[in-house]
């Protein structure tokens, strides 16, 4: 006995409710589901390509301070 099949009566109570044949898709197609074109005027992606090279420049970056810190003896 589930909730779908039977529903609560006036007296306390659970009475059948009859399935209704309701396709559950037409749910799916409701307008509350659709994702809404959100656009941002405000940012500007940044290119899959910058991205790499900053990376790449902030990992030569550290790795030329680690090697410049172990050289001088800065880090013992």
């Amino acid at each position: 006995m589930t909730l779908q099949l039977h529903r609560p009566d006036s007296q306390g109570g659970l009475r059948p409710n009859p399935q209704t044949g309701r396709d559950w898709r037409l749910d799916l197609r409701s307008r509350r589901w659709r994702v809404a074109a959100l656009g941002n005027t405000e940012m500007n992606p940044t290119s899959t390509r910058m991205a790499v090279v900053f990376w790449a420049a902030l990992a030569a970056l550290t790795l030329v301070l680690l090697l410049l810190g172990y050289g001088t003896n800065f880090w013992r």
